[in-house]
């Protein structure tokens, strides 16, 4: 990577792992192969981000409707989930991952909801990099479970005096940055209900790879993308003169 790059790498970047059903597909076998093949990659691409220096990773890994997908989909999407905390974070605990699930885990069965809380305890204290999973997750699920956990910790508070920076510690992403770099893989220009208010100015970086694809390089190109970005969050570039450009606000 180049010097701009490194300079300019973002804290937290979170991923639509979109492409694994066509990747599949492709190549004329099951889109539950797809899956299989996609997670496959993850580890690889959360230890190239520690070394990187990027402190929060999440990754879009089930939505709230992906439970409408066909139920041998369902399952193994599942039991992927389970075998990746089983096999892989020893090895990810050890090289200083910290693990976070984010999203309503109740929905799952009482054995994932245990493996994940094991996980999570057993990485607590990890400081190389946050990998934040975003299982049986929605954007607008966080903002309402927000609004409802504020109500609980504030039961005689005015709603109308909630602040934005009050709420923001209700989310689910409580803690951490905002969003710097938001990557969709798989072709599709949408951020499907994923991290709506944590990536309100975020840079949004669209490739035709399909997510088993999406290797180092292909996060490189990315990063060198997010480089040349200017980040102004909402104020305006002053010309050489010092006069506002409002053509460039973003």
């Amino acid at each position: 990577m180049t010097a701009q790059a490194l300079a300019t790498l973002p804290q937290h970047i979170a991923i639509i792992m979109d492409g694994n059903g066509r990747w599949a597909q492709k190549r004329h076998m099951p889109r539950t192969v797809g899956h299989a093949k996609g997670a496959a990659g993850v580890k690889t691409l959360v230890e190239h981000c520690a070394k990187l220096g990027v402190k929060y990773l999440t990754l879009f890994a089930f939505s709230t409707e992906n439970w409408q997908r066909p139920a041998d989909e369902v399952s193994t999407l599942m039991g992927l989930f389970v075998q990746y905390l089983e096999k892989e974070m020893g090895d990810l605990a050890a090289a200083g991952v910290r693990l976070k699930i984010i999203g309503d885990v109740t929905g799952f069965a009482p054995e994932l909801q245990s493996r994940i809380l094991a996980a999570e305890k057993a990485t607590q204290h990890n400081q190389a990099i946050t990998l934040v999973v975003a299982a049986n997750y929605g954007g607008r699920w966080d903002v309402v479970q927000a609004v409802k956990n504020w109500q609980m910790a504030n039961p005689d508070a005015d709603v109308s005096l909630l602040t934005q920076a009050q709420l923001a510690q209700h989310l689910s992403t409580t803690g951490m940055p905002d969003v710097d770099l938001l990557i969709r893989t798989g072709g599709e220009q949408r951020i499907s209900n994923f991290l709506l208010w944590q990536a309100a100015y975020a840079e949004l970086y669209f490739t035709e790879a399909l997510w088993p694809e999406f290797d180092d390089a292909q996060l490189g190109r990315a990063l060198h993308w997010y480089a040349t970005r200017e980040r102004r969050f909402g104020k305006v570039q002053s010309s050489p003169h010092g006069e506002a450009n409002d053509s460039n606000i973003r």
